[in-house]
């Protein structure tokens, strides 16, 4: 499972709110709720945060393996 519990830690040190992601890097609402529920995302909004919050995909993003798996 991709989670992204490190993204919130990454705003949260730079001081960028949601509110900022949606009306500056064009990420929508949904696309946030998705991220709070470490759903899909498409690479491309990947590349948005990275690029808005001068960071690295690990910085936002971690693997962490299913038990089921």
């Amino acid at each position: 499972m991709i989670k992204f519990d490190k993204l919130w830690k990454t705003m949260e040190e730079k001081s960028v709110s949601t509110y900022w992601l949606r009306e500056k890097c064009g990420i929508d609402r949904k696309t946030i709720r998705r991220l709070h529920g470490n759903e899909n995302i498409e690479t491309k909004t990947l590349n948005k945060l990275c690029a808005a919050l001068n960071c690295s995909l690990e910085d936002i993003a971690e693997y962490v393996p299913d038990h089921d798996s």
